[in-house]
């Protein structure tokens, strides 16, 4: 899902910056409120977590959102076409792809430095070790998800012409939906690897090295 003021494919005017992400990596939390702004309070906690710009940007494109869907009035929306489709999924699968990567990536870097020292001089199990290398990799989607909303816009994937209506189509959200996991499966697939360059073989003369010499 490339930055954007609103869900849908409208973009901000001209001088007024994107929403960002602020989203963990990979398979953790996304920009995706976890409660739906169905009552003042929600949407109040989420206006204020924004920036001035970002309202501005915001409140322009809801006036327009609005605006287009009184001017349909009670029209019946036009189906998507396939090429609305496959342009929803790569809209939202492409920085999932990103997420993925460095989240799976930093993930078995991490764990294995960390199983390698600290896990050797402390004790700890491997799956302890692998989640302290979830931790690094989302201290470090904090400040990677940005970077990678970028560089995804960058590659001029712009979402489809979409009507209000067609927007809220339960065959839109779908696509969303469907396209964020296709990219996650991907970067996380290909995020892995790390472990082609890690024998097991020198991961076992590692911990005896360390085990016989701790203070080394």
């Amino acid at each position: 899902m490339l930055s954007s003021c609103v869900r849908g494919p409208w973009r901000c005017p001209p001088g007024l910056t994107r929403l960002s992400p602020g989203r963990f990596m990979g398979t953790h939390g996304g920009t995706d409120p976890k409660e739906r702004l169905n009552s003042p309070k929600r949407a109040k906690e989420f206006i204020y977590r924004l920036q001035p710009a970002d309202r501005a940007c915001l409140l322009q494109e809801l006036r327009e959102f609005e605006s287009m869907a009184a001017a349909q009035g009670q029209q019946e929306p036009p189906p998507l076409t396939p090429a609305q489709i496959r342009l929803i999924l790569l809209h939202n699968g492409i920085p999932f792809v990103g997420f993925g990567f460095l989240d799976n990536a930093i993930m078995i870097a991490a764990g294995t430095q960390i199983e390698l020292s600290i896990g050797v001089t402390l004790g700890i199990s491997t799956m302890a070790a692998a989640a302290l290398g979830n931790l690094v990799s989302d201290l470090a989607g904090l400040g990677l998800a940005g970077y990678v909303e970028a560089l995804a816009s960058r590659l001029g994937m712009q979402g489809p012409d979409l009507t209000p209506k067609q927007a809220d189509m339960w065959q839109t959200r779908l696509s969303a939906h469907l396209g964020k996991a296709i990219g996650v499966f991907i970067g996380c697939v290909l995020g892995m690897f790390p472990l082609f360059l890690i024998s097991e073989d020198d991961d076992e003369d590692e911990k005896k090295k360390k085990k016989s010499h701790p203070k080394s």
